[in-house]
């Protein structure tokens, strides 16, 4: 698929829209204060990120970023602060100078992006290597070359389930009353 059109820094429109959005949404995490919008905010973000993996041509990165992020960790902030109840009164108040050093150092760092973009460009714009990041490229690796390595993680992930079956498994009361008793 060829490319609309090209922006500023010679990158494509699909890239500069997206990294719109994903620095905006970045930006509305760390602003705000309310604890569950700004996790929806970094939900946002993560898809954004995969985004970009789509246009880069790397599916699996996209598809392993929104299971593992916006799926089991945003999961778990939720459960995190919906258990710590968080208000107002016990948040820390942050000083003037703080924000003002925060500020100048983003500053500083979207110059020194902005910079590196430049430089870089081009090598944004086209993929050097075609089907690099497709899945079926990946399986057929994984099962080629490493497939011992991957069949041995695979038991070893059956193993450790189990174990956390196991030590997870709750005594019943006959259990507990025997070990009662033979002690």
């Amino acid at each position: 698929m060829q490319y609309l059109s090209v922006l500023i820094f010679g990158l494509p429109v699909e890239f500069l829209v997206l990294s719109f959005i994903t620095i905006l949404c970045a930006l509305y995490v760390v602003t705000n204060k309310n604890p569950i919008h700004s996790v929806l905010a970094l939900i946002m973000t993560f898809f954004s990120i995969s985004a970009h993996y789509i246009i880069l041509n790397a599916q699996f990165l996209a598809i392993v970023n929104l299971i593992v992020y916006a799926g089991a960790i945003m999961v778990l902030f939720l459960f995190v602060l919906m258990l710590l109840n968080l208000n107002k009164d016990s948040e820390p108040q942050v000083k003037m100078g703080w924000q003002v050093a925060a500020t100048i150092a983003a500053g500083l760092l979207l110059v020194v992006l902005a910079a590196s973009l430049h430089k870089s460009s081009e090598y944004v714009s086209r993929n050097p290597v075609e089907g690099v990041g497709l899945v079926k490229n990946l399986g057929k690796y994984l099962f080629s070359e490493f497939l011992v390595p991957f069949e041995l993680s695979g038991i070893l992930f059956l193993a450790a389930m189990v174990g956390a079956v196991f030590l997870g498994k709750r005594k019943t009361d006959d259990e507990s009353t025997e070990m009662e008793e033979t002690a």
